[in-house]
């Protein structure tokens, strides 16, 4: 009887910079001490430009540095698999850091043939109360799964593989296109994945591939950020009206849109005609922030954190305040 033969397919690991001085040494002690067949795997950095000391320190390591002339993210992912050899490509970013098993717990997930991308989980790299905030939101800024899933379309809002831990079959990618490059901001992954999936490929969400991301350190940079996700989600809708995450956005819009006009209406009636109005317009506006109250009451128990229950709702309400009005700079631009 002879052994199953190992699966071991060519690996490469792509991550685009951008003035990443500051987290690229992070990822890249992360990326040399991965463990896989040295034979099979190769490094590249993709540099878009960098104003600061990111290709020095880039320099210092074993990869492969490439200058990137096109703009934007997904260019940047595309110049990187134009230059990439491997039979499966995974994707990381410069804020990131990659534990030693990442490539080993990636690759599995393609040892069946349909199987056509994959992603895994990402977690905060530092203890802050913002970095809290960003995994343990009711809207995490980044993916997390409970239990390793084989789909074969897109699921919005989350599920689905987030940029910074992914991975595609070359052959895969090579049949469908590579990422869109039109499409920045926000989303600007999750166009490829749909479209793989509708090509006839599974999709694999896989919590044990993770990987720990350097969430932004200020709220105002959360804010801008969901900003951006919400222009993203527009940019994406007004290209691809019929993708399941396109339509999801304009959903998000939509009710976002009939609150804030019913809660206006009820103001104005209750101000100008009666105080019957202040009733219902206690009901829309408080009962969704009390709800968001009550969904962090016993998480803040057992972290022992009552200031979640304080903090995270207006949070969660301003973050998705930003995301809507994103999503209306996105369609108007």
């Amino acid at each position: 009887m002879t052994e199953e033969a190992l699966y071991e397919p060519t690996v490469s690991m792509i991550a685009p910079v951008l003035n990443a001085e500051a987290t690229v040494k992070d990822l890249l002690d992360s990326l040399v001490k991965v463990e896989y067949n040295r034979q099979k795997l190769e490094t590249i950095i993709v540099d878009g430009g960098s104003t600061d000391r990111t290709r020095e320190v880039v320099a210092e390591y074993p990869v492969k540095l490439i200058s990137q002339a096109r703009k934007g993210l997904n260019a940047a992912r595309n110049v990187g698999f134009e230059s990439s050899q491997g039979e499966i490509v995974l994707y990381t970013d410069s804020d990131c850091v990659v534990p030693r098993d990442w490539v080993t717990k990636m690759v599995r997930n393609f040892e069946a043939a349909e199987v056509g991308c994959a992603g895994g989980n990402t977690s905060r790299y530092k203890d802050t109360f913002l970095s809290k905030y960003a995994d343990g939101s009711i809207m995490p800024v980044l993916r997390r799964f409970r239990r390793r899933e084989v789909l074969d379309r897109v699921e919005p809002p989350l599920r689905y593989p987030a940029g910074c831990n992914m991975a595609f079959r070359r052959a895969t990618v090579e049949r469908v296109g590579g990422f869109d490059e039109d499409i920045r901001y926000g989303f600007d992954e999750d166009e490829l994945v749909e479209r793989v999936c509708r090509a006839g490929y599974k999709m694999v969400l896989d919590p044990e591939t993770s990987v720990k991301h350097q969430h932004r350190s200020s709220f105002k940079e959360f804010l801008e950020q969901t900003f951006n996700y919400g222009r993203g989600g527009a940019q994406l809708f007004k290209k691809k009206p019929k993708d399941r995450i396109a339509k999801w956005n304009m959903v998000t819009l939509a009710s976002f849109a009939s609150w804030l006009v019913a809660t206006l209406l009820l103001a104005f009636w209750a101000i100008t005609l009666s105080a019957i109005f202040l009733a219902p317009l206690l009901l829309i506006t408080l009962v969704p922030l009390l709800l968001l109250t009550l969904f962090y009451v016993r998480r803040a128990i057992l972290e022992k954190d009552l200031a979640m229950v304080v903090a995270y709702p207006s949070m969660d309400v301003l973050r998705l305040v930003a995301y809507c009005f994103g999503e209306i700079y996105g369609l108007l631009a």
